[in-house]
């Protein structure tokens, strides 16, 4: 028996296989998590996404979509947590024809919800269809119920009103009134996914705030941080050196120090 199946046999007796995806297009199910302490660390910081992406620079790592793809269904949230994943497709019949065939609905956002942990964050891609919904109100609400702390959608979300009352932090690329009920199809859980130009892996820290998203991988989580930490404590000082209107020569090493390296 495959890990993956011993964990779906687990997670069924405990309640946690919503089972609308077949098990076979699960690809995990337990994966590594950063620690809390990490995540905190991250939160901390005011400029996120635009110090996160700094560094990703620094380490050729194409790890940013700006809000200008993606952008937040209400701003002034913060999210920072490990990715869960679903890639969905469209379905090749009509919906209508569906409706009278009463097909099963294939696609799921739920069965994601009850394999993650408190604190994850769903990523899904639809590659980046706008036309019709990944996620509404009733999908956000069993999210939020998780414990989840927000979705990215490559893709479309619906009742744009209802989750911005429930204040459940989604970023997305379009909003629709269109159900994705017989037009989509879950083929993925926890495999990687694209959003916009950026990959996303299980696992990896998903960074987000009104400027956008930035996606750390796994290995690359501490070492940002502490980075980022670095940089901060340096922008903190220069900007204090700039209020006190000192003179240029005192500013210049510090602006080559961080713009050059």
């Amino acid at each position: 028996m495959s890990i993956v199946s011993q964990d779906y046999e687990e997670y069924q007796s405990a309640g946690r296989i919503w089972g609308l995806v077949p098990q076979e297009r699960i690809r995990k199910i337990k994966f590594d998590r950063p620690s809390r302490a990490i995540i905190d660390r991250y939160l901390a910081i005011e400029d996120l996404t635009t110090t996160v992406s700094d560094v990703l620079d620094s380490l050729g790592i194409i790890g940013t979509v700006p809000a200008s793809y993606l952008k937040p269904l209400s701003t002034g949230h913060r999210v920072v947590g490990p990715a869960v994943t679903i890639r969905n497709l469209v379905e090749r019949k009509t919906p209508t024809q569906g409706y009278v065939d009463k097909d099963f609905i294939r696609m799921s956002t739920r069965d994601i919800y009850y394999l993650a942990e408190p604190g994850d964050v769903l990523v899904t891609d639809t590659g980046g269809n706008l036309d019709v919904s990944n996620m509404g109100g009733q999908s956000c609400t069993v999210a939020q119920t998780r414990g989840l702390a927000g979705s990215i959608v490559n893709g479309a979300v619906r009742d744009a009103n209802t989750i911005r009352k429930l204040d459940y932090p989604v970023w997305s690329a379009g909003i629709t009134p269109l159900t994705g009920k017989f037009r989509i199809e879950a083929i993925e859980m926890n495999a990687p996914v694209q959003v916009w130009n950026i990959r996303v892996e299980p696992g990896d820290l998903i960074v987000a705030d009104d400027s956008g998203i930035c996606c750390v991988p796994f290995e690359h989580i501490e070492y940002v941080i502490d980075q980022v930490e670095e940089i901060t404590a340096n922008e903190a000082h220069m900007a204090d050196l700039i209020v006190k209107d000192v003179p240029l020569d005192e500013l210049r090493p510090l602006f080559r120090k961080r713009y050059d390296g």
